[in-house]
């Protein structure tokens, strides 16, 4: 072994150890170390721990350099047995961000069929709770359907979206002059809120990370409308009226899966504005390798077990209801891979709407302090103060004030969840 690695005793090992065997005829490659420097230690950590931790730099012979530490669980020094030296002139100097953060070696990565056998074998199951009324649709679905294309200073004169939203303008940036829209006739417009659940489908988009050891599979899911938000405040279950309603809503669940030996390593869940990664162990699956997901009511929010989530501080938050029910999505029966940077541009030819940088809908038109004074009239006077204070701290992406951007203009298209 040339160093070990650590990592939370609280879920399955994960990591690799880098080890090498010498089969030289000449000098030894590999060689003991004489000694040990203590470096870290975690003694005097004012924090709960099952036990001490210790982090030990090797002293190499001379001619010879150490590429590891070693890690225990007691003061007392390894055994000089545990680790090997390499031989200086079969080093080399390096910046770990640099090897970190350097080019992939994307041979690595999975070819179209391999994404595929992939993507069969751990396809999430997406549960809906049993009172959604707001589901997923396709793309295309939402434009044939009605969608329109609005451009500021002719909201008279809105256009029709093509299918795959070739006439959507393409690149730039987000500059408020273009948005997306429901139908304008009401019956219509309702029935699209709706979306279609045997209509719709997932995007894939598939990425390197780490160095390409790992292959992050990006599942998106369109839905055509968010509804309006609850909230809990303490022991009172309200409603917030329009607030959290909004045009256009995209979620996502990302699969980590290691290009060593193609196990499912963990799921980033999208949660609003923000996040989490549960290990692979910790997940819920059925029919085989296939995560159970759970999309929350009507803010369509993934957690990776059902029960309610309460987005907040203290006894104050918006509700995040999940169940299971018969309402359920087998993302692997429709899919559609719409990027993979890394084949190529002529291998996947993106659909136009995914280089649609602007707003999938409208910003909100309604006064968010009259939809929070209509809320505070059922709530004692002590609440209402602390209830105004957690509403406007809330993010966009839950208040709805902004309409949602698309897939490729999220923070994690180029780099890491957050």
């Amino acid at each position: 072994m040339l160093g070990c690695y650590g990592q939370p005793n609280n879920r399955l090992l994960s990591g690799w150890v880098l080890a090498a065997k010498d089969d030289s005829d000449g000098d030894s490659l590999l060689k003991q170390p004489i000694d040990y420097t203590l470096v870290w230690s975690s003694e005097s950590l004012k924090i709960k721990q099952d036990g001490n931790g210790y982090i030990w730099l090797p002293i190499a012979p001379q001619g010879y350099k150490t590429v590891g530490h070693v890690i225990s669980s007691t003061k007392d020094k390894p055994s000089l047995q545990k680790i090997r030296c390499i031989r200086s002139d079969f080093t080399d100097e390096t910046k770990n961000d640099t090897w970190i953060r350097g080019p992939a070696n994307l041979s690595y990565m999975p070819n179209l069929r391999q994404i595929d056998t992939l993507f069969q074998a751990y396809s999430p199951w997406i549960y809906f709770h049993p009172n959604e009324a707001y589901l997923p649709s396709s793309v295309s679905w939402f434009f044939v359907n009605g969608g329109l294309l609005y451009k500021k200073g002719e909201e008279s004169k809105p256009t029709p979206i093509q299918v795959t939203g070739s006439n959507l303008p393409q690149g730039g940036e987000n500059d408020g002059n273009y948005w997306l829209d429901l139908p304008i006739d009401e019956a219509t417009k309702e029935r699209v809120k709706k979306g279609d659940l045997q209509n719709s489908q997932v995007y894939l988009y598939v990425k390197p990370m780490l160095g390409a050891t790992y292959s992050d599979l990006e599942i998106w899911v369109f839905y055509p409308f968010s509804g309006a938000a609850k909230a809990k405040v303490e022991f009172i279950n309200i409603s917030l009226g329009r607030i959290g309603e909004h045009v256009g809503d995209w979620e996502h669940v990302t699969l980590r899966v290691s290009n060593f030996n193609g196990e499912l390593h963990s799921i980033y869940f999208s949660e609003h504005s923000g996040g989490s990664w549960v290990n692979a162990s910790e997940l819920e699956f059925q029919g085989g390798n296939k995560p159970c997901t759970y999309s929350s009511l009507h803010g369509h929010a993934m957690y990776s077990k059902p029960g309610l989530v309460l987005q907040g501080s203290g006894e104050i938050g918006i509700r995040n209801d999940t169940a299971k029910s018969k309402i359920v999505m087998d993302t692997g029966l429709q899919f559609s891979l719409v990027a993979a940077e890394y084949l190529g541009s002529t291998t996947i030819v993106e659909p136009p709407w995914l280089n649609y940088f602007r707003e999938w809908g409208p910003k909100i038109s309604y006064n968010l302090a009259d939809e929070i004074k209509k809320v505070e009239k059922v709530l004692p006077g002590k609440l209402k103060t602390a209830f105004e204070k957690f509403i406007n701290g809330l993010p966009d992406e839950v208040l709805g004030q902004e309409g949602p951007t698309g897939p490729k203009v999220k923070r994690n298209w180029n780099g890491d969840e957050v």
